[in-house]
């Protein structure tokens, strides 16, 4: 059990070390966003609303945490770099800036991502982005800065991401209904028909 816990802890300063911090990164997104997924489509298909596992769904949203985990590692080393500190007072200046500036980005880049893989039109995309932006934006103003303030406050640059992401499991379960659900894209056409 000794060696089981020493092997545990050299692996963890190793995968947060600066060499392998963004490699980290990326497979903590890329495995909760896929994670994330398969809760959902698991309860989809509990709920009668799917009739079996989507692999490619789940192969999609996770490429997406890839493109996102890309981002968070970058953005949070930038505002660390452009804002340091752990005051009260820079720590809402920084939730602010994250959920003005970093969320409408990263809710961007996961229906480019998606659209890229599904080979969508610029319209298509747009479309998405029309009918589904507003609901998951709202949804990380109801997540998020509450979340970001312990982030910001208590944790270290190099364990944000892995925070970020735990706190994001949940989330993804919400955003890949949000993405996935054609309801609100099937009302938004027939609308357009009417």
């Amino acid at each position: 059990m000794i060696a089981l816990a020493k092997w545990f802890r050299t692996a963890t300063k190793t995968a947060f070390s600066k060499k392998y911090l963004l490699l980290t990164n990326v497979a903590i997104s890329v495995s909760l966003s896929g994670v994330g997924d398969i809760i959902e489509q698991h309860y989809e298909i509990y709920s009668g609303e799917l009739s079996a596992w989507d692999r490619r769904r789940t192969r999609f949203m996770s490429i997406s945490g890839m493109t996102v985990g890309v981002f968070c590692h970058g953005w949070y080393n930038f505002m660390d770099r452009r804002f340091p500190g752990r005051t009260i007072g820079l720590v809402l200046k920084k939730v602010l800036i994250d959920q003005t500036v970093a969320s409408p980005i990263v809710i961007f880049l996961f229906f480019a991502t998606l659209a890229v893989l599904k080979r969508s039109s610029w319209e298509e995309m747009r479309g998405e982005i029309r009918d589904k932006f507003i609901r998951l934006y709202t949804a990380e103003w109801v997540v998020w800065p509450p979340a970001q303030i312990v982030n910001f406050y208590f944790l270290p640059t190099k364990y944000r991401v892995l925070y970020d992401n735990t706190i994001s499991l949940g989330y993804d379960v919400y955003t890949s209904y949000v993405i996935n659900d054609e309801s609100g894209a099937t009302a938004a056409t027939n609308a357009q028909k009417d």
